[in-house]
């Protein structure tokens, strides 16, 4: 498992394909909470990605394992369920 506290505020997540996800908010447990701003049509709050989806951290960038629009996907709201 990826050593979570190599993350930080405003790192970038992409996607294995290099698209862009979003930006990191903070780890919260052993999920990455993304920008409000990052959350498309729910910029009301706030989304998640389980860190079970990263596949590296590079530099500033989290690399994700799934390709960037199968992440969106698998997107999660703060209670855990995925996204409505």
């Amino acid at each position: 498992m990826t050593d979570l506290s190599q993350i930080r505020e405003h790192m970038e997540v992409i996607g294995a394909d290099g698209v862009r996800v979003g930006t990191v908010d903070k780890v919260e447990g052993h999920r990455i909470k993304l920008i409000k701003a990052d959350s498309g049509s729910h910029s009301d709050h706030h989304h998640y990605l389980s860190a079970g989806l990263i596949a590296a951290i590079e530099g500033d960038t989290v690399r994700l394992s799934a390709n960037g629009d199968a992440a969106v996907l698998l997107e999660e709201e703060e209670g855990g369920g995925g996204l409505d």
